[in-house]
């Protein structure tokens, strides 16, 4: 079997169907070849932060995932008692939500459907090779070999990514030093809340309500933690961990899933070589700690979209794919210390990691701190530092907005229409708004612009007397012109 594609995304998990979504809304042909025959019933991820469902929101498409979600308008950061405080970034993505990693990509994948992608299941990518025009793959389909070949092709699969060792990209960083468990099961003893953290000399227990009367329960043993297993883990062995930690018998009960996870901190030398890019997983893996790894790994994702979608359609060089490297691996970096941060507070529990860790909470009680570690965990604090296109000559740029996240603020329109800001992007092109009459008439970008004279209904913070705002199709301001 032969197939052909203006891109190849190899993995159908979150990151990859976020991708093929991006693409196909740009209009180009995307294959999807995903391994597995069928959806996973299971989730290792849960929740979903604020910046990725305001992601979603700028394709029209939060309202699916607030449906299936329970809110809470907290975090934490190594499950520290002083908790994250989400509420105070935005009014109206401020919020972490509960959602089961396997309803994101039913979500995503019905996405897919509706504009078009082609889905291939049951493929198996077991080669791959370009050269200065084509990238192609091969392997076999239900055991049918196959090849496909496309212009561009981006590796979405996972923390073992084949994509990443067939190109030759390094991963880098550090072996598994903590091992720890999580299942979801059935609690036969009450809890003292919704949900419940208990942190001690014999480990961390965290359980957190999934509905239908399961209960995630992810636990680091003090007792165990440092000693890696290759067997599977068993019901029995969760339970006496949780017991030991919490000082009761919870009952545990009717699992569902059991699995075990470590701290391997990885980070892909670069996130494209030649005609092969990649995101998520396949790009950097880390402790799942705070719940950030699928989060990051989408927004890889909404970075990447639309700047290939340009490069394909002739909108824009190929070098504006350097910019998702530079852009996202900064981001993948900073992941990575965050994550290990938490993993050293996460399993310090002798009498002197905890007094760290007391001394921790006490910081988190000032708000300034509080809210810096939110932004970073939510993806809210993310900004990037340079433009992607030329501001007109003769303009001055008001620095404070290159690269920053542009909050979703009221519009009076030309036409007369009253809009939300978010909803002129749901189509994925740049957005170039006249904010006066004397602004430039039009701009230009690596992509196609829609061009609206417009004013601001509220005041938004930095935008005071501004001339212009270019904003990209992902969110971010490129520029400003006062």
């Amino acid at each position: 079997m032969k197939l052909e594609a203006d891109v190849i995304v190899v993995g159908g998990g979150p990151v990859g169907l976020t991708l093929a979504c991006e693409l196909r809304l740009a209009g180009l042909d995307v294959l999807l070849l995903e391994r597995r025959a069928e959806r996973v019933s299971n989730s290792r991820g849960m929740g979903m932060h604020g910046r990725t469902l305001e992601m979603l929101g700028l394709r029209g498409l939060a309202p699916r995932f607030r449906e299936r979600a329970l809110p809470f308008s907290i975090g934490h950061f190594a499950v520290l008692d002083t908790r994250l405080d989400f509420s105070v970034l935005d009014p109206q993505y401020g919020v972490n939500l509960v959602i089961p990693q396997s309803v994101t990509e039913e979500l995503l994948e019905a996405r897919a459907a509706e504009l078009g992608v082609r889905v291939q299941r049951g493929a198996l990518v077991r080669e791959l090779w370009q050269d200065e025009e084509i990238v192609s793959v091969g392997g076999d389909i239900d055991g049918a070999a196959f090849t496909a070949r496309a212009a561009w092709l981006a590796g979405a699969d996972g923390g073992r990514s084949l994509v990443r060792q067939q190109a030759g990209i390094a991963f880098e960083g550090h072996a598994a030093s903590v091992y720890s468990m999580l299942g979801d099961v059935r609690l036969g003893a009450p809890l003292p809340g919704k949900a419940h953290t208990v942190v001690n000399q014999a480990g961390v227990l965290m359980v957190v309500p999934m509905g239908d009367a399961y209960h995630r329960i992810i636990l680091i043993d003090a007792q165990r933690c440092r000693e890696p297993s290759q067997q599977p883990p068993t019901l029995e062995e969760l339970a006496e961990g949780a017991c030991r930690v919490a000082g009761y018998d919870l009952q545990l009960s009717d699992a569902v899933w059991l699995s075990r996870f470590s701290d391997e901190t990885r980070l892909a030398a670069q996130y494209r070589k030649g005609r092969v890019l990649l995101a998520g997983d396949a790009a950097h893996i880390h402790m799942p700690a705070g719940g950030q790894g699928m989060n990051v790994g989408m927004q890889d994702a909404f970075n990447l979209g639309w700047k290939l979608a340009g490069v394909v359609k002739g909108e824009a060089g190929a070098a504006l794919l350097d910019s998702y490297d530079s852009e996202r691996r900064a981001v993948g970096q900073q992941l990575l210390v965050n994550t290990m941060a938490q993993t050293a507070l996460l399993t310090a529990c002798d009498t002197r990691g905890l007094a760290l860790r007391q001394l921790m909470d006490g910081l988190l009680r000032d708000p300034a701190t509080n809210r810096a570690l939110a932004l970073e965990v939510s993806g809210f604090g993310i900004s990037y530092p340079a433009s992607l296109s030329m501001a007109p000559d003769g303009c001055r740029v008001l620095e404070q907005w290159t690269g920053a996240r542009v909050p979703d603020c009221p519009l009076h329109l030309a036409s007369g229409a009253q809009v939300q800001l978010h909803t002129l992007l749901h189509s994925g092109r740049w957005l170039y708004l006249r904010l006066c009459d004397d602004a430039p008439a039009g701009v230009c970008a690596p992509g196609q612009v829609q061009t609206l004279r417009a004013t601001l209904r509220e005041p938004v913070s930095g935008l005071a007397g501004a001339a212009a705002l270019l904003v990209r199709p992902d969110g971010y301001a490129d520029y400003a012109l006062a």
